[in-house]
């Protein structure tokens, strides 16, 4: 894995009208949330990837910036639609292109979003989403990638900790045999142990990165939770004292996760969910 940036790259992001009107303040203000990678930085907004930045400048998805500049309608005939033209200035179209790209996200992105557009590197928590969609490679045959959802810096231990979030709903943490996601945390518990140094030193760099971007202070990482958490977000009270006690918190096939469930994940307090213990069930 690659946390890195061109230096050319990085001083041209400063200088684009864009970044200096807008994406910058955003970030700021946790309405936006940038994160480094191989030479481009990807910022993200409600769930969605906003915008990436290059050696080519800013780009978008088709789907973000399919928005009609001219139209004061929200229906148009087929007449009218022929008169009408896309936008051609990421600028002068950003708030339409933020709303877009809002509106195309999943349940569970948007679950995610709203961590790290309250709880960023930029905010005055203890525990911060350092980065988001942390992607390796991985060793099995029928995946190509191992993406995990969270990475989160502890300002005071200077320890990540890497979380993968469901949404009550997701099929993947439910089955009467093992579900899919007891699998997934083994994969990711093991590229922990097998990649520790490599994490940590793409890390390091990542910090340094991002410290220089907005001017912060972040510490760098010097260690790893061997464990990664899952998180389960967006059940009701009966679902919590029901299907989620029988079949995960209570349930002894999630025997030695470390699971953090909480209903409205708006709510959630990054302290509580890193010190959050493995499921002992009481069968």
């Amino acid at each position: 894995m690659k946390r890195q940036l061109n230096g050319k790259v990085e001083t041209d992001l400063f200088l684009e009208e864009l970044w200096i009107s807008k994406v910058n303040k955003d970030c700021k203000d946790q309405q936006a949330f940038l994160t480094v990678r191989s030479d481009r930085v990807d910022i993200y907004h409600k769930g969605g990837k906003l915008f990436s930045y290059d050696k080519n400048g800013f780009k978008t998805h088709l789907k973000y910036a399919s928005v009609i500049t001219s139209s004061e309608k929200d229906y148009l005939t087929e007449k009218e639609l022929s008169t009408q033209t896309l936008i051609s200035d990421f600028k002068a179209n950003y708030p339409r292109i933020k709303e877009n790209c809002a509106n195309y996200s999943g349940v569970e992105a948007l679950g995610v979003s709203n961590i790290y557009h309250k709880h960023s590197y930029l905010s005055d928590s203890n525990v911060v989403v350092l980065d988001i969609e942390v992607s390796f490679e991985s060793d099995e045959k029928e995946k190509s990638q191992d993406r995990i959802d969270i990475l989160f810096l502890n300002r005071k231990t200077k320890m990540l900790q890497f979380v993968e979030a469901k949404h009550f709903s997701n099929p993947e943490i439910w089955s009467k045999g093992s579900p899919k996601v007891i699998g997934q945390i083994g994969r990711y518990e093991k590229q922990i142990r097998l990649r520790k140094d490599e994490i940590l030193s793409a890390y390091s760099e990542y910090v340094r990165i991002i410290n220089r971007v907005f001017g912060i202070s972040l510490p760098e990482p010097i260690d790893i939770d061997s464990k990664a958490t899952l998180l389960i977000f967006g059940f009701d009270s009966n679902q919590k004292d029901g299907r989620l006690k029988n079949l995960i918190t209570d349930n002894e096939i999630y025997d030695g996760i470390k699971c953090y469930p909480i209903g409205n994940v708006k709510e959630l307090k990054p302290e509580n969910l890193w010190n959050t213990k493995e499921i002992r069930s009481k069968k």
